[in-house]
C-alpha cells in the first residue's frame, strides 16, 4: 500500500497516514511527559498491561486517591444543588499541586460535614420546640375548654343547691360535704403529635387494645410540621389520651412508639401553661436565628467552593487520566523508564518530540525520552481533521461505519450532497430562511450553549448546527428554482413570460396563457401556480431531476470505488468491479437520464416509459413516435447487449483470478522455504511452520455472487429510491399549500379580526409543528437512508476503527472521575 494518493485531490478524501511508534520515557518526567502529550492530544495509547488487573498495576493508589477526591466534589455538587448554587467557569489557570488540593478537599469536607451535622441537630431541637409549642396551644385550648364547661356546669349545680337546699334535709348536705376525697378517681393523660394518615388507624388500635377504657381528643394542624426524626414536611394531628391505671398507660405508650407519635409533657394547671409556651416561644427565637447564622456561613463556604469547583473537578479528571495512562505503560528492566506503544499521524511526531523535550527540562531529568518508530502489520486507526464546521458532517458518515484506514472519505462529499439532497425534498424559500434563522442563533451563541449542559433535543439541534445551516442554504436555492415563499410565488427575476387571454384564465387552465416576453430568467415561473396544469408539470419535472440527481450521485460513488481500487493497487476490482458496474448502470440508468435531456432540449413528446420498456421486450421493433435521435435503436441494442455482458464480468473472473493470485503466492512462499537452508532435515519443520490459510473458492464464489445480485437488482432499486426526493418534495409543496389557502386565506376571507388572528395563530403553529420540524426531521431522514444506502454501498466499507487520541480536550464533563 502506497502512502501517497494518486492525485492531490484525492488525498483530500483520505485519513491523516499514522505511523506505530514507541516512546521511552524515564519515569522523573513520566507523570509530565505524559500530561503534556494530554494537552496535545495526538497519541493514542497501547495498552500493554492489559493482562494485569486494575489493582495490581503501579499507579492503582494514585487512581485510588483521585477517586477519593472525586467523591469529596460530588459530595460538594450535591450540597451545591441543594443550596441552588452554581459552580463558576472554569478558569484557565489550572492549579496543578495535586497534594495540595487533597488537603483542601479534606479540610472543606470536614467543614462542610460538621457544619450539616450541627444544623440537622439544631433543626431537630427546633422542630421539637415548636412541635411542643403546637402540644401546649392545642391541648391547652381543648383544657382551657373543658374547664369553662366545668365551671359553667359547677355554678348550675350551686344554684340548683341553694334553691333546693330549703326543702333537703340538713343530713344529706353533710354527707355530700364529708364524701372522702381517696374514693374520687383521678384520670391521667398522654399528649403528643401523630401524622395525620395514621390518625384513624391509631385511634382504631387504642380502643381495641384498652378496649374502650380511653378518651382521645385529636385537634388538626393547619399546615405541615417538619418532622424533628425524618426532616421533611408532614401533616399531623395534636392528640390527649385520657387513661385510667398504669397497665392502660403501658399500652398506650407502645402503640404511640409504634405508630411514630412525639410525645411530650403537658400540664394541666394554666399558669404553668403559660410560663412553659413563654419559655418555649423565646428557646424557639434563639434556635431560629443560630440556625439561620449557620446557614448562612454554609452558603458563603458552598460559595467560595463553587468558584473553584469547576477547576478542581477538571484537575481531578486531569489527573485521574494522566495515571490510567500511566498504568498502561510496561516498566522497564532497569526499572527506570516507562515504555509505551501507540498509534500518532506522521505530521505530528515533531510535536510529540517536543512535547517530551519540553517535559524532560521542567522535570529536571537527566534522561531524555526516545521516540521512535515501529513497524507493524495491524491496521491502524482512521483519524480525520475536522473542524467545528466539519465535525457534523463527518459524523453523519462515522454513524454508518468508520473508513478503512486510508478510504476514500464519503464526509468530503456529503458537506455539499446532504444539504442538497435535503433542499430537494424541502424547497421553499420561506421555510429555508426560518430553519436559517433558527441556525443563526445557534452559531452565535456556540460560545454559550457550548459551556452548558442543554437538553437532548437542544443539545442535538446545537451539534447540527452547522448542517442546518447549510440545509437552509440549499433550501433557500431550491425554493427560488420552485419558485415558492410558504407555497406562494414572486415575480422575484422579473416578470412572467406568459400574459393571459380568454376566458379560460379565469378557470385556472393553462389553455389562455400567452407567451408574451421572454422566458422567466430563473426558477419556475409563477404563471404555473394555481393552475389546472400545475401537478402535471411538477410531478414530470421533479421525477426527472430525482433520476437524473440519482444517477449522478450512483455514478460518484463507482468512481470513488476506482479511486479505492487504485490506491491499495487492487486492479481486480478495477477491471471486474469497477469497469462492469459502469458499464451496467449507465448502458440503462445512463441511458435514460440521456433521453430526459434530450426530451427536454427538443421538446419531444415521446414516452420514455415506454422506450425503456421495449428496449428489454422487443428490442428490434421500430420506435415510431418514440425516437428522439437517429440510431437511437442501434444504440440500445448495443447497451443492451453491453448489460447482459457486465453480469458475468462481475461474477466469474474475480473468483478465480483471486485463486490464482492466493496460489502464486503459495508457490513462491514453498520456493523460499526451498531455498532458506542447504540442510534438507531442516526443510519440513520449516515448511510447517510457516502454514498458509486455505483458499475456500466456494465461499469466495457465494460472496461474489451475492455481490453480483446485490448490484444488479440496487441498480434498479436504488434508482427508485431516489424518487423519494420527487414525493416528499411535492408533499412538501401541497402541504404549505393547504395550509396558505384553506387556513390563512380562509380567515383572511371572513373580514374578522378575532377569525383572522386566529387563523394567523393556526397557520404558524402548523407551518412550525409540520413543516419546519416533521417536514425537516422527514426530509433529514430520507436524505440520510440516501448517503447510506444508495451511495455508499458503492464504494464504502466502513470497516475500521476511530483514532481515540488521549487528549484532555475530550475529558467530558460528564465523565465519572
Amino acid at each position: 500500500m502506497r502512502e501517497e494518493g494518486c492525485c492531490p485531490t484525492m488525498d483530500l478524501l483520505r485519513s491523516e497516514p499514522m505511523q506505530m511508534a514507541q516512546l521511552i520515557i524515564p519515569i522523573e518526567s513520566a507523570h509530565r511527559g505524559i500530561s503534556y502529550l494530554g494537552d496535545l492530544g495526538l497519541f493514542q495509547f497501547k495498552d500493554l498491561n492489559a493482562e494485569k488487573s486494575p489493582f495490581q498495576r503501579t499507579y492503582a493508589a494514585q487512581i485510588k486517591r483521585c477517586g477519593e477526591m472525586a467523591r469529596k466534589l460530588r459530595f460538594f455538587r450535591e450540597q451545591m444543588t441543594k443550596a441552588t448554587v452554581s459552580p463558576s467557569p472554569r478558569s484557565r489557570s489550572d492549579d496543578s499541586n495535586l497534594d495540595s488540593l487533597e488537603v483542601k478537599l479534606g479540610d472543606l469536607e470536614a467543614e462542610l460535614l460538621e457544619m450539616n451535622a450541627n444544623n440537622e441537630k439544631l433543626q431537630s431541637s427546633y422542630s421539637e420546640l415548636f412541635e411542643y409549642k403546637l402540644v401546649l396551644q392545642k391541648a391547652g385550648e381543648f383544657f382551657s375548654s373543658v374547664q369553662k364547661g366545668v365551671v359553667a356546669q359547677q355554678r348550675e349545680l350551686d344554684v340548683q343547691h341553694i334553691v333546693e337546699g330549703s326543702i333537703d334535709s340538713p343530713l344529706l348536705m353533710e354527707q355530700e360535704m364529708t364524701t372522702d376525697p381517696a374514693k374520687q378517681i383521678k384520670l391521667g393523660f398522654i399528649s403528643g403529635l401523630v401524622p395525620r394518615e395514621k390518625s384513624m388507624a391509631f385511634e382504631r388500635i387504642l380502643f381495641r387494645a384498652t378496649r374502650g377504657n380511653v378518651f382521645l381528643k385529636q385537634a388538626v394542624v393547619e399546615n405541615p410540621v417538619q418532622d424533628p426524626v425524618s426532616g421533611e414536611k408532614v401533616d399531623k394531628n395534636v392528640f390527649v389520651i385520657f387513661y385510667s391505671g398504669e397497665r392502660a398507660k403501658n399500652k398506650i405508650l407502645k402503640i404511640s412508639e409504634a405508630f411514630g407519635a412525639n410525645r411530650y409533657p403537658f400540664t394541666d394547671e394554666s399558669g404553668k401553661k403559660i410560663q412553659m409556651i413563654t419559655e418555649v416561644s423565646g428557646r424557639l427565637s434563639e434556635l431560629k436565628t443560630t440556625i439561620d447564622v449557620g446557614l448562612m456561613h454554609r452558603l458563603s463556604l458552598l460559595q467560595t467552593i463553587s468558584h473553584q469547583f469547576e477547576q478542581w473537578n477538571f484537575l481531578v479528571k486531569k489527573e485521574k487520566s494522566v495515571y490510567h495512562t500511566l498504568n498502561m505503560l510496561s516498566i522497564d528492566v532497569t526499572k527506570k523508564c516507562l515504555i509505551a506503544e501507540g498509534w500518532c499521524p506522521t505530521f505530528a511526531t515533531n510535536k510529540i518530540q517536543n512535547a517530551l523535550q519540553r517535559a524532560t527540562l521542567d522535570s529536571n531529568s537527566q534522561v531524555g525520552a526516545i521516540f521512535q518508530v515501529l513497524h507493524t502489520k495491524e491496521s491502524p486507526p482512521t483519524y480525520f481533521r475536522t473542524n467545528k464546521f466539519t465535525t457534523a458532517f463527518q459524523e453523519i458518515v462515522d454513524a454508518y461505519g468508520v473508513a478503512k484506514y486510508r478510504e476514500a472519505n464519503p464526509g468530503v462529499y456529503t458537506i455539499v450532497t446532504f444539504p442538497f439532497l435535503f433542499a430537494v425534498m424541502f424547497g421553499d424559500w420561506g421555510h429555508g430562511i426560518c430553519l436559517l434563522l433558527a441556525s443563526l442563533y445557534f452559531i452565535i451563541r456556540e460560545k454559550k450553549f457550548s459551556s452548558q449542559t442543554l437538553g437532548d433535543i437542544i443539545e442535538m439541534t446545537f451539534g447540527g448546527r452547522y448542517v442546518i445551516m447549510m440545509m437552509a442554504l440549499f433550501s433557500i436555492y431550491t425554493g427560488l428554482i420552485y419558485n415558492e415563499f410558504f407555497s406562494v410565488p414572486f415575480e422575484l427575476f422579473g416578470p412572467s413570460a406568459y400574459g393571459c387571454h380568454g376566458p379560460s384564465c379565469r378557470d385556472a387552465f393553462t389553455a389562455g396563457l400567452v407567451k408574451v416576453r421572454d422566458t422567466y430568467p430563473f426558477g419556475l415561473d409563477p404563471k404555473w401556480h394555481g393552475t389546472r396544469s400545475e401537478l402535471p408539470f411538477l410531478n414530470s419535472l421533479k421525477m426527472k431531476m430525482s433520476i437524473l440527481l440519482g444517477v449522478s450521485q450512483m455514478n460518484l460513488g463507482i468512481i470513488l470505488s476506482y479511486f479505492n481500487a487504485k490506491y491499495f493497487e487492487n486492479y481486480i476490482n478495477i477491471w471486474y468491479q469497477f469497469v462492469p458496474q459502469m458499464i451496467f448502470l449507465n448502458s440503462l440508468f445512463g441511458y435514460l437520464s440521456l433521453l430526459i435531456i434530450v426530451k427536454w432540449c427538443t421538446g419531444s413528446q415521446a414516452d420514455l416509459y415506454h422506450v425503456m420498456i421495449y428496449m428489454f421486450l422487443s428490442p428490434t421493433d421500430d420506435l415510431g413516435e418514440n425516437q428522439l435521435f437517429a440510431g437511437q435503436k442501434f444504440l440500445q441494442l448495443v447497451l443492451l447487449l453491453l448489460a447482459l455482458v457486465a453480469v458475468p464480468l462481475m461474477l466469474f473472473p474475480k473468483p478465480f483470478l483471486l485463486k490464482k493470485q492466493h496460489e502464486e503466492r503459495h508457490q513462491g512462499q514453498s520456493y523460499a522455504l526451498l531455498y532458506s537452508t542447504d540442510d534438507p532435515l531442516e526443510m519440513e519443520p520449516q515448511s510447517h511452520s510457516h502454514g498458509h490459510e486455505e483458499f475456500e473458492f466456494s465461499e469466495v464464489f457465494v460472496h461474489q455472487l451475492i455481490h453480483t445480485i446485490e448490484f444488479v437488482l440496487g441498480a434498479v432499486s436504488n434508482t427508485a429510491s431516489y424518487l423519494r426526493l420527487w414525493a416528499l418534495s411535492l408533499a412538501h409543496s401541497e402541504l404549505s399549500s393547504v395550509f396558505y389557502d384553506k387556513v390563512l386565506l380562509l380567515a383572511w376571507g371572513y373580514n374578522n379580526v378575532i377569525i383572522l388572528v386566529i387563523g394567523i395563530i393556526v397557520f404558524v403553529c402548523a407551518t412550525v409543528g409540520v413543516l419546519l420540524v416533521m417536514e425537516t426531521l422527514s426530509a433529514f431522514l430520507h436524505a440520510l437512508r440516501l448517503h447510506w444506502v444508495e451511495f455508499q454501498n458503492k464504494f464504502y466499507e466502513g470497516d475500521g476503527y476511530k483514532f481515540y487520541p488521549f487528549s484532555f480536550a475530550l475529558i467530558s464533563e460528564e465523565d465519572e472521575v
